[in-house]
C-alpha cells in the first residue's frame, strides 16, 4: 500500500471515529500516524525526486516574500499586475521559470517580492495538479495571500487552509508553547504547567511511542492539543501569517461588503478595478511586520531615503550590522541609537540591542 493510500485509510478511520475521552487516545495515536505520512510527503525518502518546489521557485530577493495562493480564475495573475504596475519600480524581472510569476513593489521603503503561484486544487498536498511543488513555494513564503471568489469564500477558504496544513503551514499561529527534550533515560517526564483538556500521561507516552521515542521531557506551558504535541515532535512546520483576499467585491452589494468585513484576517478587494488596495498593503504592511532602519555615518544627515530592513524576530544591532555587510560585526565596538528603542538620544548600545523601526544607527567600529 503507497503512502497516498495509507493516509486515506487513516483519515477514514478518523472520519468514522466520534470524539470523546474515550476515544482521544486512539485518535491522538492516528495523528501521529498520519503526521509521519505527511512528512513522507514534504521529505520524500531517498532524495531522488528533486525538491519540492522544483521547476516553480524563484529565487528570492528583496525584503520580503509574499505567495499567492488559491484555486484558477480568482484573480490572482491581475492582483500581480496591477500591484506591480502600480506600486513597482522595477519594470523588467528576471526569473527561472514561467511556472511562477514573480513581481516586486515597493512600500515605505521596503521592497517585497510577489509570487503568482499556480492555482491549487482539492488534493493539492496529496500532489495532485503539481500542488506539491506549489504548496513547497508557499512554505518559503514570509506571508500568504489566500485568494479567494468573493461570491464562494467559505468552502474555499476552508479547502485551502486544509492543503496547506495538509502540508505542514500553519496560518495566522504561533508555535506551540511546547518544551520537548529527547534524552538517553529516565523515562517520560510529561509537566503541564496548567490543567489540560486533551493531553493526559497516557496519550502523551503513546504519541511518543508511535515515533519510537521512550525517554523525554515535556513541559506544557497551556492547554494544548495532540496536533500541538505532534507538531512540535515532528518539527517540520513553518508558522506563517495570512490575509484572506476576497477579490471581485464589484460583484456584491455594500450590505454584503459589511458583513465580508467582520471576517478576520480578511480584505476585500479588486484586483480588476483596483479596489480597496490602499487597506490591503496597510494590512500586508501590519501582518509582515518589517523594521526600518535608517542610517547615519558620521558627522552627516541620516539617510532617509534607503532603510535597512529587518525582521522583527531579527533585529537586534548584530542583525543590522550581517545585513550591510558581513565582515562589520568583527570591527563593531559599539552603536549609537536614536528613536524609540532608547531611552536616550543618542544611546551607546552593543550589539544585543533590539532595534525598533524607524530608528537611526550610527555603527562605531574598533580602532
Amino acid at each position: 500500500m503507497g503512502v497516498l493510500e495509507k493516509i486515506a485509510e487513516i483519515e477514514s478511520e478518523m472520519a468514522r471515529t466520534q470524539k470523546n475521552k474515550a476515544t482521544s487516545a486512539h485518535l491522538g495515536l492516528l495523528k501521529a500516524r498520519l503526521a509521519k505520512l505527511r512528512r513522507e510527503l514534504i521529505e520524500p525518502k531517498g532524495g531522488g525526486g528533486g525538491k519540492a518546489g522544483e521547476g516553480f521557485d524563484v529565487a528570492k530577493t528583496g525584503d520580503a516574500r509574499i505567495g499567492f495562493v488559491g484555486f484558477p480564475s480568482v484573480g490572482k495573475s491581475t492582483l500581480l499586475s496591477n500591484l506591480a504596475g502600480v506600486y513597482s519600480e522595477v519594470a523588467a524581472y528576471e526569473f527561472t521559470t514561467l511556472t511562477t510569476v514573480p513581481g516586486v513593489i515597493k512600500y515605505k521603503g521596503a521592497k517585497v517580492q510577489l509570487l503568482d503561484l499556480p492555482g491549487i486544487i482539492e488534493g493539492a498536498k496529496d500532489g495532485k495538479g503539481r500542488g506539491k511543488q506549489v504548496i513547497a513555494v508557499a512554505r518559503t513564503c514570509s506571508l500568504i495571500f489566500i485568494v479567494l471568489d468573493v461570491l464562494k469564500p467559505l468552502g474555499h477558504k476552508r479547502l485551502i487552509e486544509h492543503e496547506l496544513e495538509g502540508f505542514g503551514i500553519r496560518l495566522n499561529k504561533e508555535p506551540p508553547n511546547i518544551h520537548f527534550r529527547k534524552k538517553d533515560k529516565g523515562g517520560i517526564n510529561f509537566q503541564p504547567s496548567v490543567p489540560q483538556s486533551e493531553l493526559d500521561s497516557d496519550l502523551v507516552k503513546q504519541i511518543l511511542a508511535e515515533y519510537k521515542i521512550h525517554n523525554a521531557d515535556i513541559l506544557v506551558r497551556y492547554d494544548a492539543s495532540a496536533d500541538d504535541l505532534i507538531d512540535v515532535i515532528e518539527g517540520n512546520r513553518v508558522y506563517i501569517p495570512c490575509i484572506f483576499l476576497l477579490n471581485k467585491i464589484d460583484q456584491i452589494s455594500i450590505e454584503e461588503l459589511d458583513i465580508i468585513y467582520k471576517i478576520p484576517h480578511c480584505v476585500p478587494i479588486s484586483a480588476h478595478h483596483k479596489w480597496n488596495f490602499d487597506d490591503l498593503l496597510e494590512k500586508m504592511w501590519e501582518y509582515l511586520d518589517l523594521v526600518r532602519i535608517y542610517t547615519k555615518p558620521k558627522g552627516q544627515l541620516p539617510d532617509y531615503e534607503a532603510p535597512v530592513v529587518l525582521d522583527h524576530r531579527h533585529s537586534a544591532i548584530e542583525d543590522f550590522c550581517n545585513k550591510l555587510h558581513k565582515s562589520l560585526i568583527k570591527e563593531f565596538k559599539y552603536a549609537l541609537v536614536w528613536g524609540s528603542s532608547v531611552k536616550h538620544q543618542p544611546q551607546k548600545v552593543g550589539k544585543e540591542h533590539i532595534l525598533h523601526d524607524e530608528d537611526v544607527v550610527q555603527i562605531v567600529k574598533r580602532v
